[in-house]
């Protein structure tokens, strides 16, 4: 519990999941619980934290994939709760938000308190839930961030979401028929769009059928505006073919780093390439980036994801989290201190 309300020298005792070195693999991430004492800077907040998820970058940073992660520290870059001490006017604001840098390269979220800075925390919609708002993070600011890069998606343009059923991919479609403009979305198997949108999205079965000249059949023969291939290497040729003259291709992933395309075919179609990163944004510019959001959250053409009771953990369990995130599990798992 914090001390005595002195707005320099407040102090909470927090329980956090701590993650020591780095572990060869999914299964042989070692979680600790950790107790320590944790008080603000001078331009942050303090917050009590009441969900945190769970994201696959938190197990990828875990097991090495990211060569900047610093160890020991604490996980996790999404969270929502309540301001316990910081700058006049903060205390008792329920607040969200996400990082590129919180579980990464300092301290994260996966603990019953977390300083950040007063600038990075956005006021909860009053109609979310803890858990609903600590999943929005990742997913949405990696949509809203490619779609802010790329140029937004506008009515009379089509957006293809590679990787539809995906927390990105559904975060993407949200926002770009929020914005008028229609989805088609794009899975492996025979199954239907799974998430919210604000108008029909159309599915192809990229199993089952040719992508490219599919799309071109659905545009009659323009091609899709936007390419969010959330996906990357085993979709990009097709993406190539399926943009339309000044199309744009975001990409956020890859399995194979190495890729071959027509360069003629690149430059005279126009074409723009977008690459978005989330984790090379700071707390502060993600905050920026979740506030864009807020009016597609507060007016109801963006939900958030379902969250299950049983896709939700206490810190004690967190090892159980991460191999939930690690095998794909399409839930959106939360840590509960």
């Amino acid at each position: 519990m914090p001390s005595a309300q002195n707005t320099q020298s407040v102090t909470a005792e927090t329980r956090s999941v701590r993650l020591l070195a780095k572990a060869a693999d999914a299964a042989s991430i070692a979680p600790v619980i950790e107790r320590r004492a944790l008080s603000r800077a001078a331009n942050e907040v303090l917050i009590e934290v009441k969900a945190a998820a769970v994201n696959p970058s938190d197990i990828k940073a875990a097991t090495g994939l990211m060569p900047y992660a610093v160890f020991p520290r604490t996980s996790g870059r999404d969270y929502a709760g309540i301001v316990i001490d910081g700058p006049a006017g903060t205390i008792g604001r329920e607040v969200f938000g996400s990082s590129g840098d919180l579980g990464i390269r300092r301290d994260g979220t996966h603990a019953t308190h977390l300083a950040v800075e007063a600038e990075a925390v956005v006021e909860k919609p009053k109609n979310l839930s803890w858990e609903e708002a600590a999943g929005i993070g990742v997913p949405f600011v990696t949509a809203m961030e490619g779609f802010r890069r790329a140029g937004m998606p506008k009515k009379g343009e089509t957006v293809l979401v590679l990787g539809v059923n995906g927390k990105v991919g559904q975060a993407a479609t949200q926002i770009a028929t929020w914005h008028g403009a229609r989805v088609i979305g794009v899975v492996r198997r025979d199954e239907p769009y799974e998430g919210h949108t604000n108008s029909s999205v159309e599915v192809v079965d990229a199993s089952a059928t040719d992508l490219a000249p599919r799309v071109r059949e659905l545009t009659d023969g323009k091609g899709a505006d936007i390419v969010f291939n959330t996906v990357g290497d085993p979709y990009f040729q097709a993406a190539h073919k399926a943009l339309a003259l000044r199309g744009r291709q975001i990409l956020i992933s890859a399995i194979d780093r190495i890729v071959q395309f027509n360069i003629l075919e690149f430059y005279r179609g126009q074409h723009t390439y977008v690459g978005i990163d989330s984790l090379g944004l700071s707390s502060i510019a993600t905050g920026a980036v979740l506030r864009e959001l807020g009016p597609g959250f507060a007016s109801g053409h963006l939900k958030t994801f379902p969250i299950r009771p049983n896709a939700i953990y206490p810190l004690e369990d967190a090892k159980t989290a991460f191999v939930a995130v690690a095998g794909s599990s399409r839930d959106r798992v939360i840590l509960r201190p």
